[in-house]
């Protein structure tokens, strides 16, 4: 084993409305310095709701790698694109229209950060709710300690430790309004890496739940009620809006935002009616506003930004299950090409208001 490697081959399949991680190990010569070095591989894609099961082979392209913090180094994770074997890439291939759309925009250097929410659960109850009953109401959780406060720790402390140890740009965690519910936030970075890592970091926190017995969700609305959902929110901003009087730039954003707000909508995450009711921190999904430091509007604008003049703007409309490729192609499109319409790339409503 001196000169071969595991590389843990991770990918999203074609499950609708929200597609799921995969993940398989391939050993690979060492040492792996660049993208080169790590070959394509294949798969059964009619396991996986991306083909028929008479002509079924899909082909995994390897697009980025970081250290595996699970098995150590020198081994890897791998995130790949799936391509059909004419070498096109697959209807499910959400990445691919990325790099497109960060192709075309990349001179105005657009920066994406991700706040993902989500909530650990054991035997298919929230993780230490009472097992016939309700924990007290919320808002003594929030960024609580104490173990009548949090639930799961060890666990949310092992997965940023691990994505550290990827080499991951990990700026937080905090536990969130309802118990058992975590945040950590991804990024700033370029559009493609800042969801590549997201990705990742998804599935080192799904197989820590492995170890600890205890699974993540990505519900938008986890718990029926007066809880808050789980959202995914998504910081943005381009080089214009983070220059000197950039916020004239974000609010021209916020408006364009405004006038496609039922195309990102549909994209935004499956059942992400049932979160965005107007209460608990959101705004209705059938209005569109924004405002400065208001946590219950479509576009928060920070106060940071505000008070300095430039910076960035957060989308607070994204839920904890939707997809980071989806959601930064839409922004893109919206704030800097001629407007965001889902059908251009055949993607599926998941939501329809």
């Amino acid at each position: 084993m001196a000169n071969k490697i595991m590389a843990e081959y991770i990918w999203m399949d074609g499950k609708k409305p929200t597609a799921k991680l995969r993940s398989k190990t391939k050993i690979i010569d060492a040492p792996v310095r660049s993208l080169a070095d790590i070959p394509a591989w294949g798969f059964d894609g009619s396991s996986t709701e991306q083909a028929e099961g008479n002509f079924s082979d899909r082909v995994l392209k390897p697009v980025y790698y970081v250290s595996d913090p699970i098995r150590g180094e020198p081994n890897i994770l791998v995130m790949n694109e799936v391509y059909n074997p004419d070498g096109t890439p697959h209807s499910s291939n959400t990445r691919a229209v990325l790099a497109a759309a960060y192709e075309k925009y990349k001179n105005e250097e657009p920066i994406f950060g991700f706040e993902q929410e989500y909530t650990l659960y054991r035997k298919d109850w929230p993780m230490g709710w009472p097992p016939h009953g309700f924990p007290h109401p919320q808002g003594r959780y929030y960024c609580g300690v104490g173990c009548d406060e949090v639930y799961g720790r060890r666990l949310v402390e092992a997965h940023l430790r691990d994505c550290l140890k990827a080499g991951m740009l990990i700026y937080g965690i905090n536990a969130e309004v309802m118990p058992a519910q975590w945040e950590f936030q991804v990024g700033p970075l370029p559009p493609l890496e800042a969801a590549d890592q997201l990705w990742l970091a998804r599935w080192i926190l799904y197989r820590h739940g492995e170890d600890f017995e205890v699974y993540a969700k990505l519900d938008p609305k986890p718990m029926a009620g007066d809880w808050n959902g789980a959202g995914g929110h998504t910081n943005y901003s381009t080089k214009a809006m983070r220059a000197a009087g950039g916020v004239a730039a974000v609010k021209a954003a916020c408006d364009k935002l405004g006038g496609r707000h039922k195309e990102h909508i549909a994209v935004y995450g499956a059942d992400n009616d049932k979160r965005l009711t107007g209460k608990h921190e959101t705004c209705s999904i059938r209005d569109f506003r924004y405002g400065v430091l208001d946590r219950g509007a479509s576009i928060r604008i920070p106060l940071d930004t505000d008070k300095r003049g430039h910076g960035h703007l957060e989308d607070r409309r994204p839920a904890a299950n939707m997809d980071p490729y989806q959601v930064t192609v839409a922004l893109l499109e919206t704030t800097l090409g001629s407007g965001f319409d889902p059908k251009n790339f055949g993607w599926e409503s998941q939501v329809v208001i």
